[in-house]
């Protein structure tokens, strides 16, 4: 069970080297020595590495120290939200205000407008932002992971009861009809859209050849009910809600896709970076512990699901956001399992670090699936956009590892691995592209 025993991390994420330790030890000292010139007392000073807020005897204290950070109720907001609610937010001198959004297009004109100071917000939506691909240009970073795993595909009832099961039988039953097949994700250039793509093109359905659409995650359940979409992607309850209300069946995970794939992440505009580093280093670290948290047992992750099905955040059963956040799989076909990759939060730090190939990843899609018309400087935009150097310091004030590299690799459904070396050559291998 991945919250009792968390898998092991992906691409040599490892714990803290010696010199890492030793520097956070000599950073402790330094400190220790500093509150002492100032005449402040020492106790304050021993939570792990120092407590944000009293880093140089207070003078990287966060700039503001209250935050809004918006949220669409799917599961994997859990750790913005536990953040706040567990009061990790306060320990780090900051105050987490979780604030609950209709749509991720909504999410992207607050982060643009300053109306949210940070989101949690679709990987993809951060790098079309970026490359204004998703509205108007404007500069943006990624802070930090803040899930893997955990989203799903959903065909209708009536696919299923006209012999759809999985893509390949969807897939004869797209060449044998005239009719146009609808398919909904919650963004286009987010992950949703891409898991989707990707599934169907494994599959020998060109998505070029569909008709996609965008819906809100609430309101897939009630589209699929009504007969507006043969299949949709999104996140977690919102698959297991179709199966209970009995409206359509999980055709496949995300991770069946790819395992410990990228999926959320902790988002804001790089100009905020610029203008609030320390507060930007708190909401980063308040949020790894409480990642963790969740991650450290299974009666942790109950505890989230209770949270955060309130009204106030996700509003669904408890029920049905539990099961699967505990890797606890049925898929409205008679099948039952438990899934060793299902929604994680922290895996050991793995889940967290903003590997420079996860955002090359979406690019090479954007491009594959021409929202990009030519290829950019992959890495180039990667390293602007993921902050390694704010993530890195705000794993110290939490005492989260740091993986062995700042990229992973990774084989997806259809066998080809993606490691980051050459975005360029992966984008154009396609056989099904735009």
């Amino acid at each position: 069970m991945k919250a009792a025993s968390p898998p092991p991390p992906a691409s040599g994420a490892q714990t803290i080297a010696t010199s890492q330790i030793n520097g956070i030890d000599q950073r402790r000292r330094a400190l220790l020595g500093a509150s002492a010139a100032a005449g402040l007392g020492a106790l304050s000073l021993m939570d792990p590495l120092i407590r944000a807020t009293a880093w140089a005897a207070g003078s990287d204290a966060p700039e503001k120290t209250e935050v809004k950070i918006g949220f669409i109720p799917l599961t994997d907001c859990a750790s913005v939200v536990m953040a706040s609610v567990l009061g990790f937010d306060k320990k780090h001198g900051v105050k987490i205000i979780p604030t609950k959004e209709a749509s991720w297009a909504g999410v992207r004109e607050k982060l643009t407008n300053g109306d949210l100071d940070f989101a949690h917000v679709l990987y993809g939506l951060i790098y079309g932002m970026q490359l204004g691909l998703a509205g108007a240009q404007q500069d943006m970073a990624v802070l930090m992971g803040l899930n893997q795993n955990g989203q799903g595909i959903t065909l209708s009832n009536q696919l299923r009861e006209a012999g759809v099961i999985d893509g390949e039988s969807l897939a004869r039953k797209i060449a044998g009809d005239k009719r146009p097949y609808t398919f909904a994700h919650t963004f286009p250039t987010g992950t949703h859209a891409m898991w989707l793509y990707y599934w169907l093109a494994s599959h020998g359905i060109d998505p070029g050849k569909t008709r996609n659409v965008t819906v809100p995650p609430p309101q897939m359940v009630a589209n699929m009910r009504i007969g507006n979409v043969d299949g949709y992607c999104v996140g977690e309850p919102w698959n297991a809600r179709a199966i209970i209300d009995k409206v359509g069946f999980s055709a496949a995970t995300s991770q069946d896709i790819w395992v410990d794939h990228p999926e959320k992440v902790l988002g804001t505009r790089a100009n905020f970076v610029a203008s609030h580093p320390h507060t930007v280093r708190a909401v980063t670290a308040a949020i790894l512990e409480a990642s963790r948290w969740i991650d450290s047992s299974p009666d942790n992750l109950r505890k989230t699901a209770e949270t955060i099905a309130a009204k106030s955040y996700v509003n669904a059963n408890v029920g049905v956001i539990m099961g699967r956040m505990l890797g606890q799989y049925e898929n409205g076909l008679g099948k039952s399992w438990s899934d060793a990759h299902a929604m994680r939060f922290h895996g050991e730090g793995a889940v967290n670090f903003p590997y420079l190939s996860d955002g090359m990843w979406f690019l090479t899609q954007h491009k594959r699936w021409g929202i990009l018309k030519e290829h950019p400087n992959y890495r180039t935009v990667a390293q602007q956009v993921n902050r390694i150097d704010t993530y890195k310091e705000a794993a110290a004030a939490a005492n989260i590892a740091l993986p062995a590299s700042e990229s992973r690799s990774s084989k997806l459904l259809d066998g080809v691995v993606w490691d980051g070396s050459d975005p360029a050559g992966y984008a154009d291998g396609f056989v099904i592209k735009a």
